[in-house]
């Protein structure tokens, strides 16, 4: 439970510090992670172009965000599985794969909905 003479000030201050170390563990950690950031730093400039709308510029970043949100999912359960232990269990191996599928799956979501966009922009 969490402290009760804490501020709300004092939770928040806390949650960004918390925070920052996830990125920081992410970057330095996860070459994934890492790949992720370049492309979608690279990507968003060229979607600001590409979305003519806000609900497309919306959608352009929303799925950019979706991946590293993911990305950063399935880091945290590879984490804790491997410090569970570091024999081989069937549960550990389906945890594992599911998190990277999920991570696939907000990768070929964001194709997809740049895929539409450039489309519709381009070649429509």
């Amino acid at each position: 439970m969490g402290n009760e003479k804490e501020t709300a000030i004092g939770h928040i201050l806390k949650a960004v510090v918390y925070s920052w170390d996830g990125f920081k563990a992410a970057w330095t950690h996860e070459m994934a992670f890492r790949i992720e950031t370049i492309v979608i730093a690279i990507l968003l400039p060229i979607g600001m172009w590409i979305g003519e709308t806000a609900v497309e510029r919306a959608l352009l970043i929303g799925c950019s965000m979706l991946v590293l949100i993911t990305e950063l999912l399935n880091s945290a359960v590879e984490n804790v599985v491997d410090r569970i232990g570091s024999e081989h269990h069937i549960l550990s191996k389906h945890a594992k794969d599911l998190g990277s599928a999920a991570a696939a799956v907000s990768q070929l979501t964001a194709v997809i909905i740049w895929g539409l966009i450039v489309y519709a922009r381009f070649l429509h």
